[in-house]
């Protein structure tokens, strides 16, 4: 049975009638989270087409004083893009345009609603790529990757989401427009608008076009998987690595315990006869064979095994990227992404674990992530999802070892009440002062990223 109201009919002469869903059978897939852990029962999902509708739709949703929860590609794992209940889901999935290439600055303008494996596609034919990846590319958008400031496999080589946004376009929560889409890479004039933009999740405006700086397509790849007696070692390969592989794209780790759900999962052999406490797994990349840097890293290991073509490297890659499928089969997890420095990360994990088991003994906590930039996907799963006491547990040793409680994932609706173990009072006070300023109605995804604030006196 479908609603209707005011708002909907507004919404309706700006996209269409049928870019509104207002039955919420339909709209209950907008509502629920890829985690298990978040769902909402939006009030609509409305769709627009471009910037200007954006413009519109927001205007609206202002003036009705109506909440609204901008979504793409809803692959997040902290609930940012997820409604509560009577929220507006504003859905960017029809912003999917893909611009001419400027082949002389490397740059491309992309849609919000374009998804990082077709943006990816497209440019691969030009000989240039994305110096982002993940496991999520085919769902999640580019809008979405610069509003969370997205990570990945290759953020130790090129850095993060941000680093690639040479300018944007977005909608603020009035309906005003701010365009800067030139791409200059020297740009001093006033406040860089488009660097505060991304990772505000949604909360300071509605990104609807990125400019995506490239990197040269490199043809020549190698995936290594190595074993390795700990993580002491693994971080001790990490060096290694850095110091004798000019080529190195990528470094991720896991550990026994979540390959061998992984194996049993998905019904694959392990990689080695023998197991080990942890593992490498890293990829090269390079104009030429990179495989010969790889000579001393064979050495230096218990076991490795290393793959050139496309089919090998993806069975490689298998192991790591099969986590979050796996995990999700064990039930709903506490999934906690969080980043301590590359030296803290044997101890980190040693010490959640102790702390894991002392509040439930039963429970299992799996880690696997991104070693070269010290991002750890903490995953424990037995406690409800409403037991809080694991989430505190591992977010107080994150801030004590002088980490952050959101590493690639942001804070959504997950972790506002965490975030100032790692942010100083002044910081959420400046934090709150923008936020005001930007939407001081407070309608673009409130209850995300700000903890509540304090009641004066």
């Amino acid at each position: 049975m479908s609603t209707s109201g005011p708002l909907a009919d507004e919404l309706a002469g700006i996209v269409g009638r049928g870019h509104v869903v207002t039955d919420p059978e339909v709209a209950a897939s907008f509502g629920r989270d890829l985690t298990g852990h978040f769902a909402g029962r939006p009030l609509l999902v409305v769709s627009p087409a471009d910037t200007a509708e954006v413009s519109a739709v927001l205007g609206a949703c202002a003036r009705a004083r109506a909440p609204v929860v901008p979504q793409g590609g809803h692959s997040g794992m902290v609930g940012g893009g997820t409604p509560r209940d009577g929220e507006v889901v504003l859905s960017l999935r029809r912003l999917d345009g893909i611009e001419e290439l400027d082949r002389a600055a490397g740059q491309v303008t992309a849609g919000a609603g374009v998804t990082l494996e077709r943006l990816q596609r497209h440019v691969r034919r030009s000989g240039l790529d994305v110096a982002v990846d993940h496991g999520a590319r085919s769902a999640a958008t580019i809008g979405g990757m610069a509003a969370t400031n997205a990570g990945g496999a290759l953020a130790a080589r090129h850095g993060t989401m941000r680093a690639q946004v040479a300018g944007l376009e977005a909608v603020l929560a009035d309906g005003r427009v701010v365009t800067r889409l030139g791409g200059l890479l020297k740009d001093n004039a006033g406040y860089d608008l488009p660097g505060l933009l991304v990772g505000s999740e949604g909360t300071l405006g509605v990104i609807t076009r990125v400019r995506v700086r490239l990197v040269p397509l490199l043809p020549k790849r190698v995936t290594a998987l190595a074993a390795v007696e700990s993580l002491e070692r693994a971080v001790a390969l990490l060096d290694l690595l850095r110091r004798t592989v000019p080529s190195l794209q990528a470094v991720d780790f896991f550990e026994r315990a979540g390959l061998r759900r992984v194996c049993e999962h998905l019904r694959v052999p392990p990689p080695f006869a023998r197991d080990a406490e942890a593992y490498v797994i890293l990829e090269c990349a390079g104009t030429a064979d990179p495989a010969g840097e790889l000579e001393a890293v064979v050495e230096a290991v218990d076991d490795a095994v290393a793959a050139a073509d496309g089919e090998g490297r993806r069975r490689l890659w298998l192991y790591r990227e099969g986590h979050n499928e796996t995990i999700a089969a064990l039930g709903v997890p506490h999934k906690l992404d969080v980043a301590v420095p590359v030296g803290s990360l044997p101890r980190f994990a040693e010490e959640v674990r102790a702390a894991v088991r002392e509040l439930d003994p039963d429970a299992e906590t799996i880690l696997f992530g991104h070693l070269g930039d010290g991002n750890v996907h903490v995953n424990v799963v037995g406690p409800p999802p409403e037991d809080t006491r694991v989430d505190r547990a591992v977010y107080e040793l994150v801030a004590r070892l002088g980490g952050s409680i959101g590493a690639e994932h942001g804070v959504g609706r997950l972790k506002p009440q965490w975030l100032a173990l790692t942010r100083s009072p002044a910081e959420l006070e400046a934090m709150r002062a923008i936020k005001d300023a930007l939407d001081p109605l407070g309608i673009l995804n409130p209850g995300r990223v700000l903890p509540p604030a304090a009641a004066p006196g």
